[in-house]
C-alpha cells in the first residue's frame, strides 16, 4: 500500500521503491525521502555521481598540448590534461607524495608540479622528478605515478567517470551523439562566452525533476512560452538521456529578439544524471547547465554559454539576461518551494502526468529519471 503522507523523520530507505511503476500512467513519483533524509545525499554522490559521466569543459579548453582543467567531480578533485602526444588523460588531482592537490582551475603547463613539496610528474602523470630523494633507497620514481580515472570527448565537450569500470560514454549514450551532431553541427567550433553559477537551496533532484516537464511552463514561464511553439513540444525518454524539441515560435515573443536568428529550434538534451544541453532559437549556441549536488537540500547550478564568438551581441547579450534574471529566477523559486513542501509531512509522493502522445506537457521525462534513480539505488543494494 502507498503511504500518503509521512511522519517526520526519515522513512525506512525500504519504502523508497513503493508506488514507482514502470508504466508511467500508472506511477507515482520517487519519495520525498530521497529528497530530504540526508543519508540519501550520501548515496546519491556514492552510487550516482561517482559512477557515472560528468561534464567537464568544451573540447576548446583541451585541444592544446600541456592544456588541462580542473575541477571537482562528486566531491573528488580531478584534472584533465591533454598531453605532448595529443593523448585525453585524467587523473585524480592529487600529489602521490602527501595528497596536496597538483593544478588548479584551467591553463597550460609543461609538467605537474606539486605546489607542496615541488614533485614533479610529467603530463602522461608519470612521477619524473623528487627533491632530495636521489640517495634514498628502494625509491624509484618510475614506479610512482598519478591515480587515473576515464575520460572521453563526446558531443563536443569532454566528460569524466570516477568509475574505473563504467562503460565508454558513447556506448551508453546510444543515439544522443547523432541527435547533438544533427541539432547542433557547430557544437565543437563554437566558444565559451559567459557562466552563470547559482546556489539553490533544494535537493539536486528537484531540479532535474523541473528540467525534465514543460508542464509547468505555460503557468511559470510565460515569457518561455512565447518564445517556442509549444504544440510541437516533444519529449522522447531513451536509454540514460532524454530528447526535448519544439519549433521556435514564429510571432514576436516576450523572451528575447530572434529576428536574426539562424537557429530555429527549441533543441534540448538531459544527460543521466545532472547535465542539460541546450540549444534555443539566436545565433549558433549550446549552453550546458550542470547539476551539482552539495547537500541534501543544496545544489549549486554552473550555466556556460557557447557562441559563435566569446563577445555576444546584443541579441545574446539580451537571450542571457533572459536565461539569469528570468528563466533561471523563476525555476529556482520553483524548487525552493518544493523543496520546503517536501519536508513537510504533509506530502510523500504524487503522480506522474501522462501524456501517451510524448507533449512537453507530460511527466514521461521524469519518471524516466526517476526509474533510472532507483535503478542506481538497487545496484547499491539501498532500495
Amino acid at each position: 500500500m502507498r503511504r500518503t503522507t509521512k511522519a517526520p523523520g526519515a522513512a525506512a530507505p525500504s519504502d523508497i521503491t513503493v508506488g514507482y511503476d514502470t508504466d508511467p500512467a500508472s506511477s507515482w513519483s520517487l519519495h520525498s525521502d530521497a529528497y530530504t533524509d540526508p543519508p540519501w545525499f550520501e548515496i546519491d554522490q556514492q552510487s550516482i555521481m561517482a559512477t557515472t559521466w560528468q561534464w567537464l569543459c568544451h573540447v576548446e579548453r583541451l585541444r592544446e598540448a600541456g592544456s588541462y582543467m580542473a575541477e571537482t567531480i562528486a566531491g573528488m578533485p580531478i584534472v584533465a590534461v591533454r598531453g605532448k602526444d595529443g593523448v585525453l588523460r585524467a587523473f585524480y588531482n592529487v600529489c602521490q607524495h602527501r595528497a596536496h592537490e597538483l593544478l588548479e582551475g584551467s591553463g597550460v603547463t609543461d609538467s605537474i608540479i606539486c605546489p607542496y613539496h615541488a614533485w614533479t610528474y610529467d603530463l602522461s602523470g608519470a612521477l619524473s622528478s623528487a627533491r632530495k630523494t636521489r640517495n634514498m633507497a628502494r625509491f624509484d620514481v618510475s614506479n610512482i605515478c598519478l591515480s587515473g580515472v576515464q575520460v572521453t570527448e563526446f558531443g563536443g565537450f569532454v566528460y569524466v567517470n570516477l568509475d574505473a569500470d563504467a562503460a565508454p560514454l558513447a556506448e551508453q549514450a546510444g543515439d544522443l551523439g547523432d541527435e547533438i551532431a544533427r541539432w547542433a553541427p557547430d557544437v565543437a567550433e563554437l566558444t565559451h562566452a559567459r557562466r552563470l553559477t547559482y546556489e539553490v537551496s533544494s535537493n539536486w533532484k528537484n531540479l532535474v525533476d523541473n528540467f525534465l516537464e514543460c508542464y509547468h511552463c505555460h503557468i511559470a514561464h510565460p515569457a518561455f512560452v512565447s518564445l517556442v511553439d509549444m504544440s510541437t513540444y516533444q519529449v522522447t525518454t531513451h536509454g540514460i538521456y532524454s530528447s526535448h524539441m519544439a519549433k521556435a515560435g514564429t510571432t514576436e515573443n516576450a523572451a528575447y529578439d530572434v529576428a536574426e536568428a539562424t537557429v530555429r529550434e527549441h533543441a534540448v538534451w538531459w544527460l543521466w544524471p545532472n547535465t542539460c544541453l541546450l540549444r534555443y532559437p539566436g545565433r549558433g549556441n549550446l549552453m550546458v547547465l550542470r547539476i551539482i549536488p552539495v547537500g541534501i537540500d543544496r545544489t549549486v547550478e554552473t550555466l556556460d554559454f557557447f557562441l559563435e564568438d566569446a563577445e555576444p551581441n546584443e541579441a545574446e547579450i539580451e537571450s542571457i539576461r533572459f536565461m539569469d534574471e528570468v528563466l533561471q529566477v523563476e525555476d529556482i523559486s520553483l524548487v525552493e518551494s518544493v523543496q520546503r513542501g517536501m519536508s513537510t509531512p504533509g506530502f510523500d509522493q504524487g503522480r506522474i502526468v501522462f501524456d501517451p502522445k510524448g507533449s512537453g506537457l507530460s511527466e514521461h521525462g521524469v519518471h524516466h529519471f526517476h526509474g533510472l534513480v532507483l535503478d542506481a539505488y538497487r545496484a547499491a543494494g539501498e532500495a
